[in-house]
């Protein structure tokens, strides 16, 4: 784990039970908000810059808690 808070997202799937294109699908059509659920991790990274997301597990799991209930509640309505 990076710190207390921020994990890799290798870890951040593992720990959230879901697979890395998931976690990134989440992140990238805004249900994972940037400061909140994660943040970009310039360390080690050489221009062109691409960085890494780093994840808040903990506040996460709570989202995505939510996230899949309300989508398995509304298929199931």
């Amino acid at each position: 784990m990076l710190g207390d808070i921020w994990s890799s997202s290798e870890l951040a799937a593992e720990q959230l039970g879901i697979n890395e294109i998931k976690l990134s699908f989440l992140r990238e059509n805004g249900i994972l908000k940037p400061g909140i659920h994660w943040k970009s991790s310039p360390l080690g990274q050489n221009k062109p810059w691409k960085p890494k997301a780093l994840y808040n597990i903990k506040m996460c799991k709570n989202i995505i808690t939510k996230f899949y209930f309300e989508e398995n509640y509304n298929i199931a309505a």
